[in-house]
């Protein structure tokens, strides 16, 4: 099992090189602000790729993760991707903290979970009541052929979250 969610991740991983996993923004809504908003709980390299992940998370989340509890309706993670800052070789430039130094801003993906999503949102665009939209950095709908969902379903135990023991961490703190 944990071999089959590695090859998952990477493979999610080695896709978002080519283009950044999908979703549906006509329901998973660019969260305006988030960056003021929400709260920034980490800052990582993305799985199988040199990309640079950012994650914030909305109130509802943290109170959730904090009691130990499964993400609640209305909890909303932001993951901004950035492309790595290269050196003269072309290689990731690490930084002290062991993670590649952000470059530019490539997109973001949003995560939102309800109880209950309309009935037009097709069933292979939802899991675990979470829902996915990736946007580029205007804030405009990212358009691609992928879904966040492949991705996430294997992390059923983690609430779907790749970043799920981070987020856990920083909300118990």
């Amino acid at each position: 099992m944990k071999f089959s969610k590695m090859l998952v991740a990477g493979a999610c991983g080695v896709a978002a090189l080519v283009a950044y996993a999908g979703g549906t923004p006509d329901f998973v809504k660019f969260p305006a602000a988030y960056d003021a908003t929400f709260t920034n709980y980490a800052k990582m390299n993305r799985a199988g790729s040199a990309a640079v992940a950012k994650m914030y998370a909305n109130d509802v989340a943290l109170a959730s993760y904090a009691k130990g509890m499964p993400a609640a309706p209305g909890s909303k993670i932001v993951m901004e991707v950035y492309k790595p800052e290269k050196d003269a070789e072309g290689n990731p430039v690490v930084g002290s903290d062991g993670v590649n130094v952000p470059a530019d801003l490539a997109a973001i993906a949003v995560m939102e979970r309800r109880d209950a999503w309309p009935s037009d949102l097709a069933e292979a665009d939802q899991v675990g009541g979470w829902a996915f939209a990736i946007f580029n950095p205007d804030g405009s709908p990212k358009t691609n052929d992928l879904t966040c969902v492949v991705c996430h379903t294997p992390y059923e135990k983690q609430d779907y979250l790749f970043s799920h023991q981070k987020l856990v961490d920083f909300a118990s703190r």
